[in-house]
């Protein structure tokens, strides 16, 4: 099929390589002249394990193309597909105005029949939206005989693994009450359908919040975890003994269970206020939701919290190694990420951190520049020279084995603060060194220095 995608981002970068991929002609087009220069090279902005070499291979085939013409996009699609921003307002709503600016470019170029497919993150009611706004655009340009066709179809990408994602997916949501946009979305993903039929089909307001009820589920589940883990530290019960526990039972099972330092990243906490401002603005107040946001905002401060504790004397010229910075392994995100909050209230009190992150460096450049604070060290290793602490921020697969002697040697004050659990407390005690996990009996170093 001939399919056009406006957006050059995540999802519509992701979502364009894996259509050219089974072997749909696909153009995706940008408004950013340099971002589509650099894709015309198979460069992409983002990072995504897989992304670039399924974007290399498709353009080499010629099934995929790039462009900043919205015209040509108009043109090539039977299926256009939306995939701009919706970016927060101050009221936590989302913001449709990319959105629908994108849908009167469409119907001013449209010449024939189109199926717009939405595939931006947005509120319920969108698509009745897009298809009034498209109607009064056709009417305004004496195009009023051509039908429109809104489709909502929200992506369930995980960063990190999004191509995967894509390519596999567990399911796909596709709202519409129009047959021959069933029949045509039917068509578009029957390649990835191959092994069972992964399309659920429903009305277009069930289809925009099935999105915003998923990530506000996962949400609760790692925000519920995480005051388990809170109130484990007060009664000394050990939160990994009771998560797998838990995580045993099949109803509840252990994804989004492992208690952190708060979640973070583009979905989750935009996707909550979002849902929580549609509560309100339909005079609802969704109660539960709320406190799940409280207690992930809360959560945020956990690392700093327990630095705080250790050291009540205070925080002025000590120098904090600090082990990820993106807000979850493999991507370079480091939007709402547990690591900004916590180097931002170290700056308040006046430690300086030397942080490390195998992608997000250049992000992190980008967010704070250059300042005396803030030391970017070229490997994990290099961040504990001259420093009193050690933060694990992020999961990433390269912090899991260390040489804790090593680091009781090189850490002045021999304390490890571990957001992610990724240490046996034994082990890291042995070794001289204070572990402090979340939700874990605090262990003292045993038997001393070595």
């Amino acid at each position: 099929m001939d399919v056009s995608i406006f957006g050059a981002g995540y999802v519509g970068l992701i979502q364009a390589a894996a259509l050219a991929d089974v072997g749909h002609r696909v153009l995706c087009i940008d408004i950013d002249e340099h971002k589509i220069e650099q894709l015309q090279k198979a460069v992409p902005a983002i990072q995504e394990p897989g992304l670039s070499a399924m974007i290399d291979d498709n353009l080499r085939d010629g099934r995929l193309s790039f462009s900043t013409q919205a015209s040509d996009a108009v043109i090539h699609g039977q299926l256009i597909f939306i995939t701009v921003g919706t970016p927060p307002d101050e009221d936590g709503s989302a913001d449709l105005r990319h959105v629908l600016a994108v849908v009167r470019e469409i119907a001013q170029h449209m010449q024939d029949d189109r199926t717009l497919v939405i595939k931006s993150t947005v509120p319920v009611g969108t698509a009745a939206k897009v298809t009034e706004s498209a109607r009064e655009e056709l009417k305004q340009q004496g195009k009023g005989h051509l039908a429109i066709r809104v489709v909502s179809n929200p992506e369930f990408l995980k960063e990190g693994s999004a191509v995967n994602d894509c390519i596999r997916p567990d399911r796909i949501i596709v709202g519409t009450e129009d047959e021959k946009a069933r029949e045509q979305l039917a068509e578009l993903y029957a390649p990835f359908c191959r092994s069972r039929d992964k399309l659920i089909f429903m009305d277009n307001r069930s289809a925009e919040l099935t999105k915003y009820a998923a990530n506000a589920m996962l949400a609760t589940r790692i925000s519920l975890m995480n005051e388990l883990a809170n109130l484990a530290e007060l009664v000394g019960a050990d939160i990994e003994s009771v998560r797998k526990g838990i995580g045993s039972d099949p109803r509840i099972g252990y994804h989004f269970i492992y208690p952190g330092c708060g979640f973070g990243g583009s979905c989750l906490p935009k996707d909550l206020r979002a849902l929580l401002h549609t509560g309100s603005s339909n005079g609802f107040p969704m109660r539960l939701l709320k406190i799940v946001q409280e207690v992930n905002e809360d959560q945020r401060q956990v690392l700093f919290r327990k630095l705080q504790k250790h050291y009540a004397a205070g925080l002025v010229g000590k120098s904090i190694a600090l082990w990820g910075l993106a807000f979850k392994p493999n991507t370079d995100d480091m939007r709402e990420a547990p690591s900004r909050y916590l180097m931002e209230a170290l700056w308040r009190e006046g430690a300086t951190v030397r942080a490390f992150d195998p992608d997000a460096m250049s992000e992190c450049r980008r967010l704070y520049g250059y300042r005396d604070d803030l030391v970017l060290c070229a490997t994990r290793d290099d961040t504990v020279q001259d420093a009193d602490a050690l933060v694990i921020c992020t999961e990433w697969k390269a912090f899991r084995v260390v040489d804790f002697e090593l680091l009781a040697r090189k850490l002045r004050d021999r304390l490890i603060i571990d957001g992610r659990n990724l240490y046996s407390p034994q082990q890291v005690a042995a070794a001289g060194l204070d572990y402090v996990g979340i939700g874990l009996p605090h262990l003292a170093p045993l038997g001393g220095a070595p």
